[in-house]
C-alpha cells in the first residue's frame, strides 16, 4: 500500500509535465510544419498592423535566430542541445522526486520542450523536407522524391513570429550606434523559444522555490546560541538563589 500511494504522488507531477511537453511541442510542430510547406522563405502577413507579423525566416540553430558559424558549428550546437535536454530531464526527475512546488516543474517542463522543439527540427527537418528558396518563391514539399535539403542533424529551424513593436533611430551623439535604425523587438522566434524564455522567467521570478532559500528557518547557529544562552542564563539564577540566606525557624520557641 505504501508503494502504491508513493507512485501515484509521484506519478502526477510526471504526468503534469510529461502534457506540459506535449503541449507545446504539438503547437510548436504544427506551426512549423504549417508555415513550411504553405511559405517561402522570407514571405510575410501582417496579424495587427506593422507591429504582429508572421514572417518566415530559417537560422542555424540557437534561440532567436542566433546561430554558431560554419558545418562543424551547427553540428556542436545541435549535440550541445541534446546533453542540456538530457541534464534538464534528470533534473525534473530529481525535482519530482524531491516533491517540489508545482511552479518548479511547470518552469523545468517549458525549458525542457522549447528545446526538444528546436532539436526536432535541426535533427529531422533537413531530411523530411525540401530548401525552401527566398530567391524563386519555392515553398518546400515534405518527403520530396530528390530527399531532403540535408543531412541528419543539420536542418534550419523554423521561425516566424515578429513583433517590430518600437522603430527608430538612435541619437547621432550615441557611441558606435548613433544615427542608426534600431527595432524593438527585432529577432524572428517560434513557439519554441517562447516556451524557454517563460520558463526561465519564472526560474527569475521564483528563485527562491527553486534554490530552497526560506527566510522564516533560523540558521541551526542562531538556534544553537539561543538555546545555549537560555541555559546560561537558568545557570546565573541558580547561583544567585543559593547565595540567598535562609532563616531557620526557631527550634525553641519562647513561651507566652
Amino acid at each position: 500500500m505504501v508503494f502504491q500511494f508513493t507512485g501515484i504522488v509521484i506519478f502526477a507531477p510526471v504526468k503534469k509535465a510529461g502534457l506540459i511537453i506535449f503541449l507545446v511541442l504539438f503547437i510548436d510542430q504544427v506551426l512549423k510544419i504549417w508555415i513550411k510547406t504553405h511559405m517561402f522563405e522570407g514571405q510575410e502577413f501582417h496579424l495587427a498592423g506593422h507591429w504582429a507579423i508572421i514572417h518566415f525566416v530559417e537560422n542555424e540553430g540557437m534561440a532567436f535566430g542566433m546561430s554558431l558559424p560554419g558545418g562543424y558549428g551547427k553540428l556542436a550546437l545541435s549535440l550541445f542541445r541534446i546533453l542540456a535536454v538530457t541534464g534538464l530531464c534528470y533534473i525534473l526527475l530529481n525535482v519530482i522526486r524531491k516533491k517540489q512546488e508545482t511552479i518548479v516543474i511547470i518552469a523545468i517542463s517549458l525549458i525542457i520542450a522549447g528545446a526538444i522543439g528546436n532539436i526536432i527540427d535541426s535533427a529531422f527537418y533537413g531530411m523530411l523536407f525540401s530548401d525552401s528558396s527566398p530567391y524563386d518563391a519555392n515553398v518546400a514539399q515534405f518527403l520530396p522524391a530528390a530527399g531532403g535539403y540535408a543531412g541528419f542533424l543539420h536542418g534550419k529551424v523554423v521561425d516566424m513570429f515578429y513583433f517590430p513593436i518600437m522603430e527608430g533611430h538612435f541619437p547621432r551623439w550615441l557611441p558606435i550606434w548613433g544615427g542608426e535604425e534600431f527595432i524593438f523587438f527585432r529577432p524572428v522566434f517560434n513557439f519554441a523559444d517562447s516556451s524557454i524564455t517563460v520558463g526561465v522567467i519564472i526560474v527569475i521570478l521564483f528563485q527562491k522555490k527553486f534554490f530552497g532559500v526560506d527566510k522564516k528557518k533560523k540558521p541551526p547557529i542562531e538556534e544553537e546560541e539561543t538555546e545555549t544562552h537560555s541555559v546560561s542564563e537558568n545557570t546565573k539564577m541558580d547561583a544567585i538563589l543559593e547565595e540567598i540566606p535562609v532563616k531557620k525557624a526557631d527550634e525553641n520557641p519562647a513561651k507566652h
